[in-house]
């Protein structure tokens, strides 16, 4: 039996369905390309300074950060950031906690439950964690493996399926490493294998360290708010802007 459509609903209902906006289009404007830059603080002074620029995709955060900035680690206060967060950025991240691979899993689907789409969980790259890790992944959620120091971890996040792969440079460049090069590799890992895990450059320090690593094709970076800052700092074109506000001024 063949049911006859009545072709102006159905088209109309397809065209509710194909126009929905997905969460990756909320607040990513059409010419940013591959690159996402997050803020990393959990300073929601910053956040009302910075992330009106436009720039940033998302927003990071650590157990460390919440603590610097005088913010309670606990699930519900996270669900609180991660809600007033994605009311201007495309994506949360925090890192769930625990003793065991289950009180760390447990912890992640907790504080992902808010939005699953949107929320990123973030776990330490060491046994437990990526058994974790593993697991929030078969359960939809998505993850983002952290304190990562060497290249050879890029490719547990790839096989474990994490959606990024956060490297802290500045720290490795501490320790004697080349921080700059270890990243590099893991791109270079991840783009063989033809993973889709992005690698998050993190701990940068200044931002011609990210300029070159960009100009090397990484596309992926979370930086604090003093370097989003030195973004802007460009004396000849505040000279410049200064040179055209008075331009239009005086010609009235």
């Amino acid at each position: 039996m063949v049911t006859k459509l009545n072709m102006p609903v159905t088209i109309v209902i397809l065209s509710c369905i194909l126009l929905q906006p997905t969460f990756s289009e909320s607040f990513c404007p059409l010419n940013r390309g591959a690159s996402r830059l997050f803020l990393d603080t959990a300073d929601t002074k910053c956040w009302d300074e910075l992330l009106p620029l436009g720039i940033f995709h998302g927003v990071t955060t650590n157990p460390t950060l919440l603590d610097r900035s005088g913010e309670k680690c606990t699930v519900e206060n996270l669900n609180r950031l991660s809600g007033k967060a994605l009311e201007i950025v495309d994506e949360f991240m925090c890192q769930a906690w625990g003793s065991s691979v289950r009180e760390i899993y447990d912890c992640g689907v907790l504080l992902s439950n808010p939005d699953r789409k949107r929320i990123v969980i973030k776990v330490p790259v060491t046994k437990s964690g990526v058994e974790a890790a593993s697991m929030l992944i078969r359960d939809g959620c998505r993850v983002c493996l952290t304190a990562c120091y060497n290249h050879k971890q890029a490719l547990i996040a790839a096989n474990v399926g994490a959606e990024y792969l956060a490297p802290y440079l500045g720290r490795m460049d501490d320790s004697g490493k080349d921080g700059k090069a270890e990243c590099l590799k893991m791109q270079e890992i991840v783009t063989a294998l033809e993973s889709g895990t992005r690698i998050l450059v993190a701990s940068i320090r200044n931002a011609q360290t990210m300029i070159d690593l960009a100009a090397g094709g990484m596309e992926t970076f979370t930086f604090a708010p003093e370097v989003a800052r030195e973004l802007f700092v460009e004396p000849l074109t505040s000279e410049a802007a200064a040179v055209f506000e008075d331009s239009a001024a005086n010609n009235k």
